[in-house]
């Protein structure tokens, strides 16, 4: 008799398994295809006694050298020892406080892109990320065009997803967790839990309505649902593009076998009527500021990440 599968081992029927860590030494129990880091997760690594030497080794190594070239060493660093575990594609993010600077973000991207190039490592294995900000969208636009491949994060709101549909974006990531919390702290006492889980979490009803979105008009972005919170968002996306997953929630998933059955599906996406839609700067951004969630959640995201990027530059001075 075969073994029932395990509810990772379901997903990944649907979907491509991302896991959301800068700690690669975890991956390679849950074999996922890809990783995604960002800042937060890279300055909560090098914090820890294991990571500390490959911190030290990039600092010494690169001595003279500018902090933001160091900086990006260290990312690059991990994504490197994350690629050895992997057999996809590592996400590795641009300096969040570019995120305004088109042509800073294209140069910053660039430069990546050249250091994992002299380690050998192709720019078909990298993933470049950037805010969905008109300038980052712009940026990634460009960088598309140079065979640089962007993934789009801080996503909140369909606007930004169809930008960079239009864009030839590789890949955007909505927030759901994000999304959820705005949801929940805007309703106060009103708010209902049950009544607002899984299908009708507001995270997972963003990331349906761009996939439904993308698969109905045909277009190639592909949609990676990220900041999940629980297994009900898992189970409520199945089927989605791409799903970056935290280890906790890979550990949950694995040792499940319950019916985990696909949610997301491109054949009802393409039988699904939805008004097309196309924006140029000043459009985008007042369908961007007329969303106070998403206006909120973006800026609140681009400063977390320009606040852990600061700290790590911190913390490589203290090192150097």
């Amino acid at each position: 008799m075969t073994a029932a599968m395990n509810q990772l081992e379901q997903l990944r029927q649907y979907t491509t398994v991302v896991a959301d860590t800068g700690d690669f030494r975890q991956l390679a129990k849950f074999a996922p295809q890809d990783a995604t880091t960002n800042p937060t997760l890279i300055f909560k690594a090098v914090q820890q006694p294991e990571y500390a030497a490959l911190l030290a080794r990039a600092v010494a190594e690169k001595q003279g050298r500018s902090l933001d070239r160091i900086a990006d060493e260290v990312l690059v660093r991990f994504g490197l020892e994350i690629l050895q575990v992997i057999p996809g594609r590592v996400s590795t993010e641009v300096d969040a406080r570019l995120s305004f600077d088109a042509a800073a973000t294209i140069a910053r991207a660039r430069r990546l892109v050249e250091l994992y190039e002299r380690a050998g490592v192709g720019r078909d294995r990298v993933l470049i990320k950037m805010a969905t900000t008109w300038e980052g969208i712009q940026a990634a636009k460009a960088l598309q065009h140079e065979g640089i491949a962007c993934n789009l994060t801080l996503v909140f709101t369909l606007c930004q997803a169809v930008a960079c549909g239009e864009a030839g974006v590789t890949l955007v990531s909505p927030f759901v967790g994000r999304i959820h919390d705005w949801h929940r702290k805007a309703a106060g006492a009103a708010w209902d839990e049950a009544a607002s889980a899984g299908a009708n979490d507001p995270g997972v009803q963003l990331v349906a309505q761009i996939y439904n979105y993308y698969k109905h008009y045909g277009v190639p972005t592909k949609v990676m649902g990220a900041s999940l919170r629980n297994i009900g968002q898992i189970a409520a996306l199945a089927g989605c593009d791409l799903l970056t997953i935290s280890p906790d929630l890979l550990a949950q998933l694995q040792s499940s076998t319950a019916p985990l059955a696909r949610a997301l599906d491109p054949a009802v996406a393409k039988a699904t009527p939805l008004h097309a839609m196309t924006f140029n700067e000043a459009g985008f951004r007042y369908a961007l500021n007329d969303d106070a969630m998403a206006t909120e959640k973006l800026a609140e995201g681009i400063r977390a990440f320009a606040a852990d990027a600061a700290a790590l530059d911190r913390m490589i001075e203290g090192t150097a």
